[in-house]
């Protein structure tokens, strides 16, 4: 069925124009500018007018807790969840439960996607000191990338030992799989915790926590990574980055670097009003850290923007800096939080989709997603540029049932989101029917 999507301004491309796209067994198939007719009669028009239509979010970093910690969340409700606010994709951890180190693991995780994800999906398989020989049993084209904890995780995912860190760059490099690291050392965490406890008690005010896990713990393993990377030639995606000082690490072709929401929004004034609620993995730092990360995405030192979204209960939010879980709900407002960091002046909209579309597209080597062409998959959405609203708990889909995002007044709105040319979200009513599809990689 040909479905005419009518004169939306389009976002592509780092440009903007007023534009038509038409959609046809899942694909785009043909792009209009200005008053463009389409070349064949259409089924359904859509009309338009007065939105913007930008290609769907692809999420490089997200954490939907299936298997073993579905009290928190599911790949089921966190799709949804993602789905209303406009992402099309995501790229999932491996901290679950069991963890998705062996291939075993990693193929129940795309069972459960096929029967239950929304969107579009693939998983990361995670890195240990002792199974670097089955990263050749993965199929690059399947897989999105090796994800790596250096320094500090959950679990028992820390790699530690230099000789496993060096075969882990070497074997990605020979097969093409990007790496993906958590940078934060946990020697100096260490430290930092055993000086502070003695100066504010067993468990301090979360106001500690980016004390504890410094701007130095950040550096020094990201460090590490780099030089990693810079020994094999591997591809190397550094996530979350949250330090100044880190920036300086980078430059390198092979070499890119994630922020997140959190990380642009917040700053250490606002463990005051929310609390545990912003406390995660690494910790949101002081203002100018967060003034020049936001420098760093509209000048390009950081390639894009992932959510970290980490579904927890309220309960395991509660204590200090040490006792309370890190981790937070962000998927659903991602996109609006950084719309209205556009509307601030902060980056141009043009760099958002450049950041949340465009590059996770390019670096993992998405197959015909995150761009709004002909011949590409139909991800796309559709939002409302005025449309000012307060974030509520009653529209909270994901299911731990809170977001930090709570009492935000945003402009824009997502009115639908397209999957593989089929409208899953229109108008705050999800559409049941379909299912996303396992992300491919032309590696």
């Amino acid at each position: 069925m040909r479905v005419l999507i009518s004169n939306p301004t389009i976002v592509n491309n780092g440009e903007q124009f007023l534009g038509s796209i038409v959609v046809n067994n899942g694909k785009i198939v043909e792009i209009l500018r200005d008053n463009e007719l389409p070349r064949a009669e259409c089924d359904e028009i859509i009309e338009a007018t007065g939105l913007y239509l930008i290609p769907g979010v692809i999420d490089d970093h997200v954490h939907f807790r299936e298997p073993g910690l579905t009290d928190k969340a599911t790949i089921a409700t966190e799709s949804r969840a993602a789905a209303a606010g406009g992402v099309t994709s995501f790229m999932e951890m491996p901290n679950t439960v069991p963890q998705t180190t062996t291939l075993e693991a990693l193929k129940e995780k795309y069972a459960i996607a096929a029967k239950d994800s929304l969107i579009n999906y693939s998983f990361f398989f995670g890195a240990t000191n002792n199974n670097v020989a089955d990263f050749k049993k993965l199929n690059p084209q399947k897989t999105c990338g090796i994800k790596l904890f250096m320094g500090s995780s959950t679990g028992n995912m820390l790699v530690d030992k230099r000789e496993q860190l060096e075969k882990i760059f070497s074997t990605a490099k020979q097969l093409g799989l990007p790496v993906a690291v958590h940078c934060e050392e946990s020697s100096i965490i260490a430290e930092n915790s055993k000086r502070i406890k003695e100066e504010a008690g067993e468990d301090p005010d979360v106001k500690y926590h980016p004390l504890i896990r410094s701007a130095e713990a950040c550096y020094e393993s990201t460090k590490c990574a780099v030089e990693l990377a810079q020994k094999f030639g591997t591809q190397l995606h550094v996530m979350h980055i949250s330090t100044a000082r880190e920036l300086e690490l980078l430059g390198d072709s092979n070499i890119t670097a994630e922020a997140t929401p959190a990380h642009l929004t917040f700053c250490d004034k606002d463990y005051a009003r929310l609390g545990t609620r912003i406390k995660c993995n690494p910790a949101i730092k002081g203002e100018e850290e967060r003034e020049v990360l936001r420098q760093a995405v509209a000048d390009g030192r950081i390639d894009l923007i992932g959510t970290d979204h980490a579904p927890h209960l309220p309960k395991d939010k509660i204590g200090g800096a040490l006792k309370a879980a890190s981790g937070m709900p962000s998927i659903q407002f991602s996109l609006l939080a950084m719309l209205k960091l556009a509307d601030e002046g902060v980056f141009t909209i043009e760099t958002l989709v450049e950041k949340m579309c465009h590059a996770p597209a390019r670096i993992f080597n998405i197959d015909r997603r995150g761009f709004i062409e002909k011949g590409y998959h139909a991800d796309f959405v559709l939002l409302n540029p005025d449309a000012p609203h307060a974030i509520t708990a009653d529209c909270i889909i994901s299911k731990c049932g809170w977001s930090p995002f709570e009492g935000e007044r945003f402009n824009w709105a997502v009115e639908q989101t397209w999957v593989n040319g089929q409208c899953i979200y229109k108008n705050g009513r999800i559409n049941e029917d379909t299912r996303g599809k396992a992300l491919k990689f032309n590696r």
